[in-house]
């Protein structure tokens, strides 16, 4: 019998969204499985205390863990390359992949891939954070896809556990408000953020395909273990496209 192929998910301590989202997305699908291995992230800010939750060593310890299960892929199923920087998130695979001798990605290089093979340069971004942050995700897009960011709409919350405790309610606002001009698509930015359960009624309603950064993660990964993401159903157009 073939072994499945295993995804390792790097995890933030206070995420309780991304681990149960992630199963259920690849649980119809025998040929893979979804591991998991935490660090300590518990405040998104730009103040030095939650920037240094970002230093390297601590997500390399928790990746050389995932690297005993001998996984084929590990991902930082988080959002930090969208403030401290898209090269932090390639030089964070390359270390992993130094340490591990394993395929690395992030959230945000998926982000970005999927941005580039749908030919989307404008959008809309929905998070749960601070104006400071929103604004550098903005120019992170713009550098490094030449995407332009429509219209914002954020929570301005900075602890991590709370961004899982928003209401759908709240969400739905926030996505009526940005969807009222053009747009190639709905990014959603938190892996923390329950969002991702209403995709479908979203893209729907809003007529906006949404790329949610732990739906991008599950899809890119499923590319690189060559796995067809149009195996994943219920979660969205991009798994389809």
């Amino acid at each position: 019998m073939t072994e499945p192929k295993k995804i390792g998910m790097l995890t933030p301590s206070s995420n309780t969204i991304l681990e149960p989202v992630c199963s259920r997305m690849l649980h119809e699908i025998s040929e893979v499985t979804c591991h998991y291995s935490r660090f300590e992230v518990t405040k998104i800010s730009l103040e030095q205390d939650a920037l240094k939750q970002f230093d390297y060593e601590p997500m390399l310890r928790a990746a050389e863990l995932l690297a005993h299960a001998e996984v084929d892929v590990i991902a930082w199923n988080g959002t930090s390359g969208g403030w401290l920087g898209l090269d932090a998130d390639e030089k964070l695979c390359e270390l992993i992949t130094k340490r591990t001798g394993i395929p690395a990605t992030t959230s945000m290089l998926a982000q970005m891939e999927a941005f580039a093979l749908n030919h989307v340069k404008t959008l809309h971004l929905v998070t749960p954070y601070i104006p400071e942050i929103n604004e550098l995700l903005a120019k992170q897009y713009l550098q490094h896809g030449g995407i332009e960011v429509v219209n914002v709409q954020g929570c301005a919350q900075t602890v991590n556990r709370s961004f899982s405790l928003v209401k759908d309610e709240r969400i739905e606002e926030m996505i009526k408000e940005v969807a009222k001009s053009p747009a190639d698509g709905l990014s959603i930015v938190c892996t923390n953020f329950p969002a991702v359960n209403k995709v479908e009624y979203y893209e729907q309603t809003y007529n906006q395909t949404m790329y949610d950064t732990i739906a991008v993660l599950v899809w890119q990964c499923l590319r690189m273990v060559d796995i067809d993401p149009k195996k994943v159903t219920g979660w969205g157009k991009l798994f389809q496209s």
